[in-house]
């Protein structure tokens, strides 16, 4: 048997149980453009994107499972292909497979003090260096603008405009703060 023959027989034969297999799809469904798993980047990024794409579906499990291999590249496409015949029976199954295979793309979300060592490069703009620090910050899942504030602050030059910016005190804080004092 050939590769193409070899190929043909594969994709004849499917992962799903009989009853996903035989269900018929939704007349009016039309293909959903999702973003195509590569293999590559995190799959509960990919299964979470997917879900929403679908969540006027999420009802239906069958459809569920049977359209979430047209979101697959080749080589996530490979590891469809080669799960056992008729051992996919319900969606959860699914991603749960999908991801114990793909675990080891996982993104590791940063711990918080990343942004403590988050500081401006020689000759980096502030608009590069904010573009980074933002990207950190929800990546590690903000929260607490005090926090983003006071490391943003730390990994400026100390001699540099913005920095002198961000730690002066407003106009009138003075009074303001003598005022609540009592004086």
């Amino acid at each position: 048997m050939d590769a193409m023959s070899r190929a043909l027989h594969g994709a004849a034969w499917s992962p799903f149980s009989g009853d996903i297999e035989r269900a018929q799809m939704p007349s009016r469904f039309a293909r959903l453009p999702f973003n195509i798993y590569d293999g590559k980047t995190d799959p509960i990024e990919h299964i979470s994107h997917y879900i929403h794409m679908m969540s006027l579906h999420s009802y239906n499990d069958v459809l569920m499972c049977k359209v979430f291999p047209s979101s697959l590249d080749s080589i996530a496409l490979r590891w469809f292909n080669g799960l056992r015949k008729g051992f996919i029976h319900t969606f959860a199954e699914m991603i749960q497979e999908f991801g114990v295979w793909f675990v080891t793309c996982s993104r590791v979300p940063q711990p918080v003090d990343a942004l403590l060592s988050m500081k401006m490069k020689v000759g980096e703009t502030l608009r590069s260096y904010a573009s980074r620090y933002w990207e950190l910050y929800n990546e590690i899942g903000g929260g607490n603008e005090k926090i983003a504030v006071s490391t943003f602050r730390m990994g400026l030059p100390e001699d540099s405009e913005p920095w002198e910016l961000l730690t002066k005190k407003p106009p009138g804080h003075e009074a303001a703060h003598e005022a609540h004092r009592g004086v």
